[in-house]
């Protein structure tokens, strides 16, 4: 059994070892369901596997692509 502490703000730091089992890094969502009268915490996850890469290429809106690829291979 792992357990938490509840600061007086409502705030809870996931133990190292749950971190590790649900497979959580920085930025990541957690979900609370109410199963049977029992709370199940999950890692949430997202209906697309790429939405957390929308918008990182942002900056280069509007750019030529055959200009970016022949920059980022190094060609001349």
């Amino acid at each position: 059994m792992t357990v938490a502490k509840v600061t007086s703000k409502g705030q809870i730091t996931v133990p190292k070892a749950v971190r590790q089992r649900l497979g959580l890094v920085p930025g990541d969502e957690i979900e609370f369901i109410d199963a049977a009268g029992q709370m199940v915490i999950r890692r949430r996850e997202e209906g697309s596997r790429f939405q957390k890469y929308r918008g990182y290429l942002r900056e280069l809106r509007g750019q030529n692509p055959d200009t970016l690829v022949t920059e980022l291979r190094g060609e001349p």
